[in-house]
């Protein structure tokens, strides 16, 4: 199986525009002969890279609100619109589609990872269980109820949204259900994270595929104002997606300082050459010593119930 993941910015506060984008890259990809495609962290949406909102301890400014509201109108709502058009991207190329999104649930937004069968279906949403550092003033957190592992007839997909990545028994989770492709959007462009990937496809004995944002200030528009600074050039997200195989070989990338795809094709065979020395929910467990319980029911904030009797 082929594997493609895209490196490329949102088109921040646009979200038609961004959708235009991913036909773009699931075109190449699929002419590069990709079964699955995957996209950066918060790719609909956008991510707001070394903007505050207004937010110190114990206040926050109306231009921080304002800055808010334009943030909250670029969120999709799952399903909608821009998941129907989504869909028939996916169906158009015939691609496995994994991508990032902004999603906007009542009045909350989630970071969210949506799974888009080759036949355009939708199959599943993640959301981020902990946003990280300033991403909690604007995101909410997930639950359990939205792990998803999408069997498919190459493997078993999974996601883990950029500093999940770091969450030990999520990940745990992930393989007890048996996640083989781990997909991982995000916008951490550190050199640690490569080490990580690395360590996660070993750890897992899984397929790692990274899709990072490669965003520059000259992609923000004139009235936005990162800490970075403001020159065109300032790249506020440097990239560095990757793909790894399941013994920690580097397939391709890292891809630093510009947008493109990343192929690379996947011997699935690989999967069980690796587990055959480890297998940390298997095998190489001690269940007499740890076990780890999920809880994967939905939390809602207010139930109702209805006893009203006919």
């Amino acid at each position: 199986m082929i594997a493609a993941v895209v490196q490329a910015g949102a088109v921040l506060f646009d979200s038609a525009g961004s959708l235009l984008k991913v036909e773009k890259y699931c075109a190449q990809a699929s002419e590069a002969g990709a079964a699955i495609v995957v996209f950066p962290e918060a790719f609909i949406g956008g991510y707001p890279k070394g903007i505050n909102f207004g937010v110190h301890v114990g206040s926050r400014s109306p231009e921080g609100r304002e800055e808010f509201r334009r943030y909250f109108s670029s969120a999709i709502e799952v399903p909608g619109n821009e998941t129907a058009v989504l869909g028939e991207i996916a169906a158009r190329y015939q691609v496995q589609l994994v991508i990032g999104v902004i999603e906007r649930a009542l009045n909350t937004l989630y970071c969210s990872v949506l799974f888009f069968a080759p036949d355009g279906n939708m199959q599943a949403k993640h959301r981020k269980l902990m946003p990280t550092a300033g991403e909690r003033l604007i995101w909410g957190l997930g639950d359990g109820s939205t792990m998803p592992a999408i069997q498919t007839a190459d493997g078993t997909l999974g996601a883990a949204i950029c500093w999940e990545n770091y969450m030990p028994l999520f990940r745990t989770a992930m393989y007890a259900k048996g996640v083989n492709i781990w997909c991982a959007p995000t916008v951490d462009d550190r050199e640690v994270w490569q080490s990580t990937m690395r360590h996660i496809a070993v750890e897992g004995r899984c397929f790692v595929l990274s899709a990072c944002q490669y965003f520059l200030r000259s992609d923000c528009p004139a009235d936005y104002h990162p800490i970075q600074g403001e020159s065109a050039a300032t790249e506020l997200i440097q990239g560095g997606s990757v793909i790894v195989s399941p013994l920690g070989q580097v397939l391709a990338g890292p891809l630093r300082h510009a947008e493109g795809i990343l192929t690379a094709e996947l011997d699935l065979k690989e999967i069980a050459r690796g587990k055959f020395d480890l297998d940390v929910v298997g095998h190489y467990a001690r269940p007499d010593v740890f076990q780890l319980s999920v809880d994967e029911r939905p939390k809602n904030s207010v139930e109702f119930v209805d006893d009203a009797i006919d």
